[in-house]
């Protein structure tokens, strides 16, 4: 039904500044601006407007419903034509704000349900064209896909102050002129980042006479921001994350700060393409960026959505939170946290001799001992022999096995089906034994290295443990502000100081010394994490450092831009072919040397040596318990012998 409506006519009075309200109809003559520049209007729109998008008019009070009528109405707009007129009745200055934002907030409202749109602002005022277009950027009223048309009789010299924001949008000014004998407007483009020297751009003309010509190889409403004509400078900030943005070995004090990395490199690429120069600052407070209670920002974060910078170069985790804030490019990394420890020293486990075998094996060992002379007792009583012979199978018979299990001298005099129990039980107890010596014999030259940390469970039930956390980043306030599970855990062991904020700067020198003893553990990125180990083995060519099976919090991160500003959907483009053609993730593999010799350090290793008493510690306490329950069990047989003796003797008398 909506392709057979030709148009939608919505007339809304609002306020804005009383000059706009002032200004008499056709100030220029020659009728309604409107009224002059319709042909070009439609003829643009024609040309420019996709069949999907709506169209919103917005005048200051010098146009007529009959105009809008006579000129758009030659327009076929399936989504409807929305027309908002301005009038300056109320001349109380909180009033006329009060409306103005009411009917921005009605002329978003009506964009988001169109989709796509195109703002048409008609009027002689260059005050009302100002506070439309300001108000445009100001509400986040059009996003760059959207297209705002302004039409003014007013001359190009009257409307410099327009170029600011003009030219952060996706906007053309028509200019109308009324000659003897038939109209022309000159259609103009405000080009981004023009020096004040610099002309704006005039990209095409209309008369009544020659209708539309294009006067540059530019199209209608063309991508300002694909190709810099001249060169800006931007400035974006950055701090060392190691595995994505490093100090420059080369740079020096005396020169500007430089850094090295993948995500650099993919902003000197962005550079090249779309002709800008960047220089780097730091974080002043050395944070990544979280709110704080009262609604400000820290950080890279809080710079860059203060406008004090242009791009944040991070790469920043996406949040909910930031992007009130900023607005994301691309997403470019996937990434989770990690648990980073330090080795322990190798050691051998002075219970090793146990470990030849499973448990499983031990509790069958310990079933046969018990079941296989049960069942051989069972089967004496059920089929006798000679009294002499069966007395001394009983007596032999009862430690028996155990003793061929240990390897120990005896003499059996066993007949017929004993003989083929007795020698089954040999058979296994040879293999066993041999496959125990051999295991064992291997497993006194391994040395195991402890890596006790792999979740954040094992560090919270460890008392003596200490969790370093990134400071002034997502992950850190999303555990600050956890009410549940094992993240509040975490901010509640901050309480008794047992969680150490620490900046990405200091993620090296921490790892060399509180990491390294073996009490401090760092949650960083996977990537991040691996960067560093491979730095560690680079300069001392030793994995000291470990990382956890666990890995929880993941994120995908990009770099951010200035919240509504059209230099972040141009350059997410060109994030999106880089990351799509594999050029990021090879500039990531190549970028360290070592990145893969440390990512799964052995958690044992073969020595030759000889063994000391801390290394077989547990076969004596085995030695010494086997003493001490002989001992104990010998003085019970005399002690029950004694009181035979005397109970024997109390009776004789």
């Amino acid at each position: 039904m909506m392709a057979s409506v030709a148009a939608l006519l919505l007339i809304m009075i609002v306020a804005i500044p009383s000059s706009a309200a002032q200004l008499p109809r056709g100030p220029y003559g020659g009728g309604e601006t409107l009224g002059v520049a319709g042909g070009a209007v439609v003829a643009v729109l024609a040309r420019e407007r996709p069949p999907h998008c709506s169209v919103i008019l917005l005048t200051d009070g010098t146009t007529s419903a009959t105009t809008v009528f006579t000129e758009l109405g030659r327009l076929r707009i399936p989504l409807g034509l929305a027309t908002f007129e301005a009038t300056g009745e109320d001349k109380n200055p909180n009033m006329t704000e009060t409306r103005l934002s009411w009917m921005v907030d009605e002329v978003r409202r009506l964009r988001q349900v169109s989709g796509c749109v195109t703002l048409v602002v008609v009027s002689d005022d260059p005050a009302f064209l100002a506070a439309s277009a300001q108000w445009s950027l100001k509400g986040r009223l059009l996003t760059w896909s959207n297209k705002l048309l302004a039409v003014t009789r007013r001359p190009l010299q009257d409307l410099r102050h327009l170029y600011t924001s003009f030219s952060m949008m996706n906007a053309m000014l028509i200019i109308t002129n009324t000659l003897k004998d038939f109209f022309r407007c000159d259609i103009y483009i405000h080009l981004p980042y023009r020096p004040p020297e610099a002309q704006v751009v005039r990209v095409a003309s209309w008369s009544t006479i020659r209708g539309l010509t294009l006067a540059t190889h530019l199209p209608l409403f063309p991508e300002k921001f694909s190709k810099f004509a001249y060169g800006p400078s931007f400035v974006a900030v950055a701090m060392e994350y190691p595995s994505y943005v490093e100090g420059d070995p080369a740079w020096t004090p005396s020169q500007p700060l430089s850094f090295t990395g993948p995500v650099v490199r993919l902003l000197t690429l962005l550079a090249n393409n779309f002709n800008f120069t960047y220089f780097l600052v730091r974080s002043r407070d050395g944070q990544w960026g979280t709110k704080k209670p009262d609604g400000s920002w820290t950080g890279m974060v809080g710079m860059v959505g203060r406008k004090e910078v242009d791009i944040g170069v991070g790469p920043f985790s996406l949040s909910g939170v930031r992007a009130e804030m900023v607005d994301y490019m691309t997403l470019f990394v996937d990434d989770a946290l990690k648990i980073i420890g330090g080795l322990g020293r190798p050691e051998v486990d002075p219970w090793g001799f146990l470990l030849p075998l499973g448990p499983l094996v031990w509790t069958a060992i310990l079933a046969a001992l018990l079941v296989v002379p049960g069942m051989v007792l069972l089967l004496l009583f059920c089929f006798p022999r000679k009294a002499p012979q069966r007395d001394t199978w009983q007596r032999n018979d009862t430690f028996l096995y155990l003793r061929i299990l240990l390897q120990q001298d005896f003499r059996p005099e066993p007949r017929g089906w004993e003989r083929l129990v007795l020698g089954s039980w040999m058979v296994m107890t040879l293999v066993l034994t041999k496959s125990y010596a051999g295991n064992l014999m291997s497993m006194l030259a391994v040395r195991y290295i402890p890596q006790p940390y792999q979740s954040l469970r094992d560090v919270l039930d460890d008392p003596s443990a200490t969790l370093m956390w990134p400071g002034g980043s997502i992950s850190m306030q999303h555990v600050m502000a956890a009410t549940t599970g094992t993240f509040r855990e975490v901010r509640e062991a901050r309480t008794i100081g047992r969680v150490m904020w620490v900046k990405s700067t200091e993620y090296r020198k921490a790892m060399e010394t509180l990491v390294a003893e073996g009490h401090h553990v760092l949650i960083v990125e996977e990537n991040e994490g691996r960067s560093l180990r491979a730095d560690v083995f680079s300069d001392t060519g030793q994995c000291d450092f470990y990382s956890s099976r666990e890995h929880f919090f993941p994120s995908s991160m990009s770099m951010i831009g200035q919240k509504g500003h059209p230099l972040v959907p141009a350059l997410t483009k060109s994030i999106k072919f880089v990351k799509q053609f594999g050029i990021f993730d090879y500039w990531m593999r190549s970028f360290k040397v070592n990145a893969t010799r440390c990512l799964r350090p052995p958690s044992r290793i073969t020595l030759n040596s000889s063994l000391a008493f801390t290394n077989v510690w547990g076969m004596f306490v085995v030695l010494a318990g086997g003493h001490a329950s002989a001992l104990s069990l010998l003085f019970l047989e005399l002690l029950a012998a004694r009181l035979v003796q005397t109970q024997n003797s109390s009776l004789n008398y």
